[in-house]
């Protein structure tokens, strides 16, 4: 099964970007496996605080961190931006949106529950023995201690579970455009990249470097939703019902697109993925994700 990648890069960011104090002091990095071993020992503090909150609610929650697999060579050399990588994933699946509907057991959100299956959460099983009035209870419990969690851990100012993953990902965003979108070098390659996808009849409205990266999935993710759409209504979710053979057509036509943006991005990904991939790492690790 393919692991998901969790993208990670070398190059620092403030502390006080992520954690909202002021003031940063420069000194020598800590190696790849001390950063690692924080990072876990975060996670493993985070949860434990959590734990001892509910507790003192009325609540069972068990601390529970997920077991992490290191990543194989294939995946080491995509978040390095290795063009042959690259192009071996991209010649199957894409930009990884109709590849889940074709390949449900390697990627996407069959591949992901099977994932969650080999490794369970043993909360899930504290909350689905609950009532509708104690699950109420439970939430509300649940968001302020996560609160106190963050606070006492992380150092983190957050007010509830869902404002916790919010903040995670409006963080990513922001360092990203601020690191990324404001490197001249950057700018320049992700200028060819956009001149090479208009010359191939490609729309680009956007020529930033982290809107040139996201372009061609959000594309094909925008079709995705269009086809829930049109099955199910407006309101439905944005995920649609297809069968691997209705897929297929629409994987074809994204693993082309993909091909095109990767020739034409050929000196752009080098540049940009490692620094994406550290930047991304580095916010999980002060959020504990």
């Amino acid at each position: 099964m393919l692991k998901r990648s969790r993208l990670v890069l070398a190059m620092s960011f403030s502390a006080a970007l992520l954690c909202g104090c002021g003031g940063t002091t420069e000194s020598a990095q800590p190696s790849p496996t001390a950063s690692a071993a924080g990072a876990k020992d975060r996670k493993h503090q985070f949860e434990a605080a959590k734990a001892d909150c509910m507790k003192q609610k009325g609540f069972k929650y068990v601390p529970y961190v997920k077991p992490e697999e290191e990543p194989s060579e294939e995946e080491r050399k995509r978040n390095s931006g290795d063009y042959q990588a690259m192009r071996q994933y991209r010649e199957k699946y894409g930009f990884g949106v109709f590849s889940e509907f074709v390949y449900p057991k390697e990627v996407g959100l069959s591949a992901a529950v099977a994932e969650a299956e080999e490794h369970p959460n043993p909360n899930n099983k504290v909350v689905a023995s609950l009532s509708q009035a104690q699950m109420n209870a439970y939430r509300k419990a649940q968001d302020a201690c996560v609160s106190q969690a963050a606070k006492q851990a992380l150092g983190l100012e957050i007010e509830s579970n869902i404002d916790y993953f919010n903040q995670s990902g409006l963080t990513k965003k922001r360092l990203l455009a601020r690191d990324l979108d404001g490197d001249p070098r950057l700018t320049e390659l992700a200028t060819s990249m956009a001149t090479c996808l208009k010359s191939k009849g490609y729309t680009i409205s956007d020529t930033k470097p982290t809107a040139l990266d996201s372009r061609g999935k959000r594309t094909f993710q925008e079709q995705a939703t269009a086809i829930a759409r049109k099955q199910k209504g407006s309101k439905s979710s944005p995920r649609p019902d297809l069968s691997p053979q209705q897929a297929k057509p629409y994987l074809t036509k994204e693993i082309k697109a993909a091909l095109d943006d990767l020739e034409c991005g050929k000196d752009f990904y080098p540049a940009y993925v490692p620094r994406q991939t550290t930047l991304k790492q580095q916010v999980d690790d002060q959020f504990a994700l």
